[in-house]
Parts: structure tokens; sequence; C-alpha cells
């Protein structure tokens, strides 16, 4: 009997290996696409924004709230920064780690030369 479930179980745990690893994936980003050729300079842009992985124990934080998008937005945001900026140039992206009661926050800033 004990034979018959061990193929089982191996198969259980592959399966439960996958998924869990399926579920772990984000799409790829583009963080600053080149700018145009004859650009004019602006001058320098920052954006920031967060997101969160969620559930008290560190070893259990499972649920995003705005982490896969917060690259994006912080690069939105640098953009906005600068009034006209339609791209950036010399991209520097940093990110910090908060710990809170419910989980970790994520947080990302962009920094770079604005330029039109």
């Amino acid at each position: 009997m004990q034979n018959l479930l061990r193929p089982r179980r191996r198969t259980l745990a592959a399966l439960c290996a996958g998924l869990a690893l399926a579920g772990c994936a984000s799409d790829p980003v583009m963080v600053a696409p080149a700018a145009k050729a004859g650009f004019r300079n602006l001058g320098p842009a920052e954006g920031s924004a967060c997101g969160s992985l969620l559930i008290i124990a560190t070893a259990y934080n499972f649920i995003p709230a705005g982490l896969n998008s917060r690259v994006e937005r912080a690069y939105a945001n640098a953009l906005q920064s600068v009034p006209g900026a339609t791209s950036l140039i010399n991209v520097k992206m940093q990110e910090n780690w908060y710990w809170f009661v419910l989980g970790t926050m994520r947080c990302v800033t962009i920094t770079g030369e604005a330029v039109k």
C-alpha cells in the first residue's frame, strides 16, 4: 500500500511546486525607453512608488498589493515631476524595503534627466 502512495506524493509535490513557481511571475518591464534623436534636456526628475507583500510573518508574505507595477508607476511619477518631459535618460533605480506589522513595503525611486 505504501509503495502505491509514493508516486502520488511525488506527483502532488511536483504539482504544488509548479503552481507556486508559476504564481510568482510577472511580465518584464521596460524601465526607460530610448530617447529620440535631437532631444532637449529639461533637468533632473525623480519619482517614487511603493507596493506591499501582506500577511504577518515574513516567511508567509504572499499577498501582493501594488507590487508588480511599482517600477512603472515610479517612472511615470518621475516624468510627471518635470512639465513637458516625454522620456528619461541616465536612469537610476533604487529600492528600499520596510517592515511593518502586516508585511513588507517595497518602495522604488527612479531618478534621471528628463528630456523632450
